[in-house]
């Protein structure tokens, strides 16, 4: 052993953690939390939110089920990639469709990365009031269709690793859930 052995710091062990729900669920507000403590700690974070991907990697795409598929393709492929070189990959991304985000896990289990989906399960009652971005008002006026878990489907997780009760609890509360699922597999 040498001298100038380096200080053990944190892992660097990547993953995804992929947070669906919802409009105005709180994905978006618990990632960055999530983010920000894990930054603190000194992991290498990626906060990929959906809005920011939509105006740039799937700039041109509308919300058909395929381009919605598309979207989250790209999203997950971008994650995995991430993930796979050691970054703790956070995606606060709606994803409506199971069968889309069936197809992010399977390749993270091609490429054996660690993959963690988290229902924020928001009740659209709830959403509706919160309306972050104004898409419920604009639905309800007739201003808008397709709207998730309104006129368009969403398909909640079948068998998600942690499922967030957002109206029960703060964005701090829900962002220590994650992060104690993060610890108890050994990502953190």
């Amino acid at each position: 052993m040498t001298t100038t052995a380096r200080k053990a710091g944190p892992r660097a062990q990547g993953a995804t953690i992929w947070l669906t729900g919802l409009p105005s669920a709180g994905k978006t507000t618990i990632a960055r939390l999530l983010g920000a403590r894990l930054k603190a700690e000194g992991h290498r974070v990626e906060v990929l939110d959906g809005d920011e991907i939509r105006r740039f990697l799937s700039a041109g795409l509308g919300f058909s089920r395929a381009d919605r598929n598309t979207n989250v393709q790209r999203i997950g492929l971008v994650s995995e990639v991430l993930a796979r070189n050691g970054v703790l990959s956070v995606v606060p991304v709606i994803a409506p469709y199971a069968d889309s985000r069936e197809a992010v896990r399977r390749r993270h289990e091609a490429s054996r990365t660690p993959y963690l989906e988290v229902h924020v399960a928001t009740p659209v009652e709830v959403c509706s009031e919160r309306d972050v971005k104004g898409l419920y008002a604009r639905q309800a006026a007739g201003q808008l269709s397709g709207l998730t878990g309104v006129d368009d489907p969403y398909e909640p997780p079948e068998d998600p690793c942690l499922v967030l009760p957002t109206q029960l609890q703060t964005p701090q509360e829900s962002a220590a859930a994650v992060y104690a699922v993060l610890a108890e597999r050994g990502l953190v």
